[in-house]
């Protein structure tokens, strides 16, 4: 059942903000840099993102990711031949950094992200995530490198 037009409710990205608990991130990873520091045919992404992981590791709280991080690097890491023991193992420890959930507050932005930028919704999520951790920047090679998505600042630390 849909609800009639006339009592649809529209919604800016700034507007959906407040619902959502800021958590002190100043960078956010997406899925792909978590791929590259276990992908042994790209060695020179994955030296960067490895890199990247290990700040993560020595400033607790600085560097959040988000629930879909988590489901694409499964999904993705089982994909390429690993188990799921290893992509598990792996999961667990990432989840001991700012983890973002799936809320209907991140995906109202993430639709609102989506109409304002052209975005697929997989990256608007993305984007939605990273703007809820209170992250400055977003971390990978998915989006136009520079662009400011609403005070977030991809960057692609590939280039």
């Amino acid at each position: 059942m849909r609800l009639p037009a006339s009592a649809k409710v529209t919604t800016s990205a700034g507007s959906l903000l407040p619902e959502i608990k800021l958590m002190p991130a100043e960078r956010f990873l997406d899925t792909n840099i978590l791929l590259y520091g276990y992908d042994l045919d790209a060695p020179e992404k994955r030296q960067i993102a490895q890199s990247l992981i290990e700040q993560a590791w020595l400033q607790p709280g600085r560097t959040a990711i988000s629930v879909q991080v988590l489901q694409e690097f499964h999904v993705n890491f089982v994909r390429k031949g690993r188990s799921v023991e290893e992509a598990c193992a792996l999961i667990a420890d990432f989840s001991h950094w700012p983890v973002i959930d799936n809320t209907l507050a991140i995906f109202r932005l993430g639709l609102s992200l989506q109409a304002r930028w052209q975005l697929s919704l997989w990256d608007a999520m993305i984007l939605a995530a990273a703007q809820a951790s209170g992250a400055r920047e977003l971390l990978t090679e998915d989006l136009s490198h520079g662009q400011d998505y609403g005070g977030v600042r991809v960057v692609n630390p590939f280039k």
